[in-house]
């Protein structure tokens, strides 16, 4: 159920003062210490920003999906960690629980993750099973009443911080949907261990780590939605909902960065006038605001789309390929207009260049979405 209009706008300002009076102040530290500070993270407690997309029977915003990718919007005006350490409780870290929870999972975990005391980890990725989900080797296999998961997962998203994960598992060793289940494995369960947080190329504060499974044992009623089979179906919605998010993300980062861009050139000054009156430099910011322009709309018609009933995943990916590719366009351009500078870390659009090069990898890389797009297109005019 959508919020009436005076309600949604009372969110989006008070998400738009706390980026830009609290998370981009704090974005030169956060990329120092890779640590969001405890005071940023109690005040996105209060704001809700981890329970967006959960119901509020839970505890959560209960927003739809046009409402969400508008807060996401406002996030993406800043550093994607802080965006990040949310994310995953709005989306991927518990949206499976959302989808195909039995009710004692969704009264167990989703209060908590909407408040922020748990932090919701999702692990698909292997180290051989990356765009080829169905190749995952993580197995349970049943053992009484419980399950002994082995194996391990990669690039693993607030692996180091959370409390919960929702783990996709082979059940049965043909390769097809149905032999990949999920489970819900908490933090502290024996033969459950946490690898080094990863060294990246960006998005500083924004961790990531293996997830390590040694003959790790939970009790059945770990088994997302109590049967076997349905792990590989949630992961794929979870992803489709996922991508618009990640979607809306880079439309605000390229936003900013095209905000920043703009600024810079109207004060630099070169051969006696500022350089955003050389047509040069105008084509580049024309570029950039026609994409975004078309970037959000695209998310928007998405959105609205999902929020019908309708299946979007040909959309979806159509959304994550382009707007995750203009993005990095936005960047590079970005850069390009500050010139030097651009290249010097104590501009923001350094390290937005390096932040979002991520985008066009996670939940689906580019050429992924292709294969998507074109399945989907070929199946639909078929």
């Amino acid at each position: 159920m959508a919020l009436d209009t005076e309600t949604l706008n009372l969110l989006l300002d008070a998400v738009r003062r706390f980026v830009h009076e609290r998370l981009i102040p704090a974005e030169d530290a956060l990329a120092a210490s890779g640590e969001i500070p405890p005071d940023i993270v109690n005040e996105m407690r209060e704001l809700g920003l981890f329970g967006l997309s959960i119901a509020p029977e839970y505890g959560g915003l209960g927003l739809n999906m046009e409402e969400e990718v508008r807060v996401v919007f406002e996030l993406g005006q800043t550093s994607p960690a802080f965006r990040s350490l949310a994310g995953t409780n709005i989306g991927i870290g518990s949206q499976a629980i959302v989808l195909a929870g039995t009710d004692e999972q969704r009264q167990r975990y989703l209060p908590r993750l909407a408040s922020g005391e748990l932090i919701g980890s999702f692990a698909l990725t292997e180290p051989d099973a990356g765009s080829d989900a169905m190749s995952l080797r993580v197995s349970a296999e049943r053992d009484g009443d419980h399950y002994v998961l082995n194996g391990t997962k990669r690039f693993i998203t607030n692996a180091p911080i959370a409390g919960l994960f929702s783990v996709m598992a082979r059940t049965a060793p043909e390769r097809k949907a149905g032999s990949i289940s999920c489970f819900l494995v908490e933090a502290g369960t024996p033969g459950l261990s946490i690898g080094k947080p990863d060294k990246k190329m960006g998005q500083a504060g924004a961790l990531t780590s293996d997830v390590v499974f040694d003959n790790c044992r939970v009790p059945a009623s770990a088994l997302l939605g109590g049967e076997e089979g349905n792990g590989f179906r949630t992961a794929m919605r979870v992803l489709d909902k996922g991508r618009l998010h990640i979607s809306a993300l880079c439309v605000g980062i390229a936003d900013r960065l095209l905000r920043d861009a703009v600024k810079y050139a109207t004060e630099r000054k070169q051969f006696g006038q500022p350089i955003s009156e050389f047509q040069l430099i105008q084509a580049m910011i024309a570029d950039s605001q026609a994409e975004l322009y078309a970037a959000r709309c695209m998310v928007l018609d998405a959105a609205r789309m999902r929020d019908r009933g309708e299946n979007t995943t040909l959309q979806a990916a159509c959304c994550k390929l382009f707007a995750t590719e203009m993005v990095g366009r936005v960047a590079d351009r970005a850069v390009q207009i500050h010139g030097g500078a651009g290249y010097m870390s104590e501009y923001a659009v350094e390290r937005f260049y390096r932040d979002v090069r991520l985008f066009r990898i996670f939940e689906g890389t580019s050429q992924i979405q292709q294969l998507v797009i074109a399945r989907e297109t070929i199946k639909a005019n078929s």
